[in-house]
């Protein structure tokens, strides 16, 4: 069985990798940051459209291997009409799934990158995307009228 599901989550993030959700760039964005991984060169821009303390819209543009895409464009998906609390939650869950795997409350769909634990060096892939997103949303002026 436990096989099966890695061929399923291996598949899941090889479709995101390949048909990327949310891949553009948001031109009405309220926030916007750009993640780096130096080590091995992944780069992601993320966009946020911020209204009424909830997340509108999202999108990045960037280039990384099939994890760190595959991140991005599942957390493009889980964020989009959250509001920004919900948000800020969902990046302490899915970071505590990636470093310890386990978290509550994580959408079932990103439960995918569970394994990433077990490759630290991966941990920085499937993160990149997510502080970026966490950078962009703490850029915004706390005046901010949303």
């Amino acid at each position: 069985m436990t096989s099966e599901l890695d061929e399923l989550y291996q598949s899941v993030i090889l479709d995101h990798n390949r048909s990327p959700r949310n891949f553009h760039k948001l031109e009405d964005a309220t926030a916007h940051a750009e993640g780096r991984n130096p080590l091995c060169g992944d780069l992601f821009d993320v966009w946020l459209k911020v209204a009424d303390e909830r997340i509108v819209d999202v999108a990045f543009l960037g280039q990384g291997c099939a994890i760190s895409k595959a991140s991005a464009s599942m957390m493009t998906q889980a964020i989009k009409g959250k509001t920004v609390a919900e948000v800020r939650q969902l990046f302490d869950q899915f970071h505590q799934l990636v470093t310890a795997g386990s978290a509550t409350s994580l959408p079932t769909k990103l439960e995918v990158f569970r394994g990433v634990r077990a490759f630290p060096i991966r941990v920085k892939c499937a993160t990149l995307s997510w502080h970026a997103m966490k950078a962009a949303l703490d850029s915004r002026p706390s005046h901010e009228e949303s």
